[in-house]
């Protein structure tokens, strides 16, 4: 079971997370203390070398963290996710000066373009950086299916593969094709399992397919059921809940989280909310109203939440506890 599993999670002292893949860029408005924007970033590590275009990081449709706790004097790394396409990997990681080498683990939450399209490249970016070792990429079986979705007009529009097992074998990667909860890099992050569904209003991603078994034709693959979330518990504080996409329901994964770590508390959901979309932005509401239940003290909506499901959050929840995120934009916990 999950819970067994958790419970040889090691509390960090700390977590730094760096958005390398996000939908959005803002280095104007003002963030707390412990969150810096991509410009102050970029000038501190010498990459802002005028105000121009090619110095600045590039928004794209996808996500990527890269994700660092520190235990005492060590730190484990972590790559979760991967952005859209290799480009945004390689373009906003020299930018920021992202430590490729560092990443012991990468993850990919789920088999989508938006998520796994720069899945090749930032293996490439880790074993260069690295020196050639290889490194751990942990995805699971139900994410290699062809997947669409349904055009305005009711016909499937195929979505572009995420990269095969061993795509992802060439680049150096060590990969980790197993569907169940575990601990990774020195038992310092948790990936989830597969994700109960149980909240009733939060019904998937309507109009998602797949390929049927022979092929020929198309299926209903609202569920999604490959996706994961990954965690971390951050010492005096509580568990930090990263989030990619919530197609299961950031309500259902929150959840989830409550019911594996026990009595540690969720002080954070980072992460795509998956609230845009004339097909899920009804359920926007009962999302804000919930999500009071579960005490949080940070909520970092990024990617798909959508602008609409971002305002009804702030008509709730203070500065101190909703921060948007950006690319480029740097949390600390």
């Amino acid at each position: 079971m999950s819970q067994d599993v958790t419970r040889g999670l090691l509390p960090v002292d700390s977590l730094e997370v760096q958005v390398l893949v996000d939908n959005v860029t803002d280095s104007l408005s003002t963030v707390p203390k412990d969150v810096t924007n991509e410009v102050p970033l970029l000038v501190k590590n010498g990459s802002l070398k005028m105000a121009a275009g090619e110095y600045r990081c590039c928004a794209h449709h996808g996500f990527s963290l890269v994700i660092t706790a520190r235990v005492s004097s060590e730190q484990q790394t972590l790559i979760f996710d991967a952005g859209p396409e290799a480009y945004t990997v390689t373009r906003n990681g020299a930018l920021l000066k992202v430590p490729f080498g560092d990443a012991g683990a990468v993850v990919l939450s789920h088999g989508h373009w938006d998520h796994g399209g720069g899945l090749v490249e930032a293996v490439r970016q880790v074993t260069a950086a690295n020196g050639g070792r290889r490194v751990e990429c942990h995805v699971n079986p139900g994410m290699f299916v062809p997947r669409g979705t349904l055009r305005h007009g009711g016909e499937p529009l195929p979505q572009k593969a995420i990269p095969s097992p061993n795509e992802l074998a060439q680049a150096g990667a060590t990969v980790i094709n197993e569907p169940q909860a575990r601990l990774l890099l020195e038992k310092c992050f948790y990936l989830s399992g597969e994700i109960p569904r149980v909240t009733p209003y939060e019904k998937g991603l309507p109009g998602h397919l797949r390929r049927t078994a022979d092929g020929k034709s198309w299926e209903p693959d609202q569920w999604i059921m490959d996706e994961r979330y990954v965690a971390a518990h951050v010492k005096g504080k509580g568990v930090v809940v990263f989030t990619a996409c919530s197609h299961a329901g950031v309500i259902n994964v929150l959840k989830d989280a409550r019911s594996v770590f026990g009595d540690v508390p969720l002080h954070t959901v980072m992460g795509g909310f998956h609230l845009s979309g004339g097909y899920v932005e009804d359920i926007i509401p009962d999302t804000v109203k919930d999500m009071q239940g579960f005490g949080l003290k940070r909520i970092v909506p990024a990617h798909c939440t959508g602008w609409r499901a971002v305002t009804a959050l702030a008509k709730i929840y203070g500065d101190d506890v909703l921060v948007p995120s950006a690319v480029g934009r740097k949390f600390l916990f």
